[in-house]
């Protein structure tokens, strides 16, 4: 029996307010434990919560920008738990009227387009941070009451490289909302992963495993892989999968059991006495979608009408709002319709030394800026030099902060075009390479490929390829 996966993720995502959703305490990262507390974000007896209002609108923000419908009236819940990293033995969330419902996100995967539902965005507050060691366990409170918001969408991944391609678009997406950081390391960015399998054709959902607290999305798709296929043998044995939540251990590369899965009801949802419901005006609703900018999927599209470029290569060059802005600056800047050598070069060499360095291109300050960049992709494209001395060009510039131009210049890397100096190489070459010459004249088309190669070797790299070839095909083809 074929069995179909069914994913659905539900991501918790940090918003960098200055100031905690329901109180005045600092949010920065890195302080010291504990220093960033307060009666309300401890839940003191008699301390009252006030909702951040820059938790609110970011919230809005980012629940337009993946077309959800904002429901006009919103209350908060108490998520009743006992947990030593949660000071109030709840925390607070939204259930039954949340921040908003109903929305979606496009991704793509391979050349394909594909919608993927939410099911809601809504707020709540963080917990704590516990700190195991050897003999004992630490917690840390700075991190309670920090804005949350919990995106959850609907089951309507079938891949592990579909959820890939979601968490991918969606941190896209906060990316040009700048609501968070999304730093992963820093737990801003977490998820919750829900799969289950079924029988091809089947409509039914499966008993679905959660697997708890993903830090990264390599991580999620390799937890993904692995469960997947836990399930479909346990299935193929003729057992049950049990509902459970279960943890991913990136060393041993394998999901294991941490407990059976809570419902609802066993969190006893009630309504939070300390905030009282609220209406959200169609006005404000109105003034936030003013200053939502350009998202990835619109800029793509863009991208890939205006700049006659593929999907594929829209998609790369989107994915970080400065990266994208960068990008578009030296496609614009490049004279003429076909704009696929910039392109070529913002996907290939400028990427790999981004990588390399572990950062954008638009953080890689090229000496001499747009400019140096489009003269040395032209010295390319117009074979003055090799796309390989480029690419030298190119590194060495980054590591040394010289102009492109002067590296060229230094190390004479200018090919030579001229035909009176290519002819006595190319006859030497001839003369040197019977075999070659015979087997090009028997139809061997590839045989002139290797006497270019000696021709190249022995002007020391300097020869124009294809005038090297335009003269050997000639004398070849005069001389027999």
């Amino acid at each position: 029996m074929e069995y179909e996966p069914v994913i659905g993720l539900e991501v918790h995502v940090q918003l960098k307010t200055k100031s905690k959703a329901f109180c005045g305490c600092s949010t920065e990262f890195g302080k010291e434990p504990n220093s960033q507390v307060c009666p309300v974000c401890l839940g003191f007896p008699g301390s009252l919560p006030v909702l951040n209002r820059v938790f609110l609108d970011y919230a809005i923000k980012v629940a337009l920008a993946l077309n959800c419908t904002v429901q006009e009236k919103h209350k908060f819940d108490r998520k009743n738990y006992f947990y030593p990293d949660l000071p109030k033995n709840y925390q607070i969330s939204q259930y039954d009227l949340p921040l908003s419902k109903k929305g979606y996100l496009d991704i793509v995967v391979g050349d394909k387009t594909k919608r993927v539902g939410i099911n809601r965005v809504h707020m709540e507050e963080d917990a704590g941070k516990l700190i195991h060691e050897e003999d004992t366990s630490l917690v840390d409170f700075n991190r309670t009451g920090i804005p949350l918001l919990e995106i959850v969408s609907e089951p309507d991944m079938n891949s592990p490289e579909e959820a890939y391609e979601y968490l991918t678009f969606l941190k896209s997406v906060l990316g040009y909302l700048d609501v968070s950081d999304c730093d992963m390391e820093k737990g801003s960015l977490r998820c919750d992963v829900n799969v289950s399998l079924r029988p091809k054709g089947v409509l039914a959902l499966g008993v679905k495993a959660e697997l708890k607290n993903m830090n990264s999305f390599k991580g999620t798709k390799d937890a993904l892989v692995f469960e997947i296929r836990r399930q479909e043998e346990i299935l193929r044995e003729g057992g049950k999968v049990i509902q459970e939540t279960r943890l991913w251990d990136a060393k041993l590369s394998e999901t294991f059991s941490m407990r059976v899965k809570e419902e609802a009801k066993d969190y006893r949802y009630f309504p939070e006495p300390d905030l009282a419901p609220f209406i959200i005006s169609a006005q404000k609703l109105e003034e936030i979608k003013k200053n939502i900018p350009e998202l990835p999927r619109q800029k793509l599209e863009r991208f890939v009408k205006d700049f006659c470029l593929s999907e594929g290569s829209a998609k790369i060059l989107v994915g970080i709002k400065k990266d994208a802005d960068y990008a578009q600056s030296c496609i614009e800047s490049w004279e003429g319709k076909d704009k696929k050598p910039v392109v070529n070069w913002l996907i290939g060499p400028l990427l790999f030394e981004a990588n390399k360095r572990k950062c954008g291109i638009s953080d890689l300050n090229i000496p001499g800026g747009n400019i140096e960049l489009i003269n040395l992709i032209k010295s390319a494209e117009e074979a003055k030099i090799s796309n390989l001395a480029a690419k030298g060009v190119l590194s060495e510039s980054l590591d040394t902060a010289k102009l492109a131009r002067e590296i060229i210049l230094e190390k004479n890397l200018y090919q030579v075009s001229d035909t009176e100096s290519l002819d006595k190489i190319a006859e030497e070459i001839i003369k040197g390479n019977p075999k070659s010459v015979m087997d090009y004249k028997q139809g061997k088309a590839n045989a002139i490929m290797f006497l270019v190669g000696q021709m190249m070797k022995k002007s020391n790299g300097k020869a124009n390829p294809i005038v090297a070839r335009d003269i050997l095909k000639k004398m070849l083809t005069d001389g027999g």
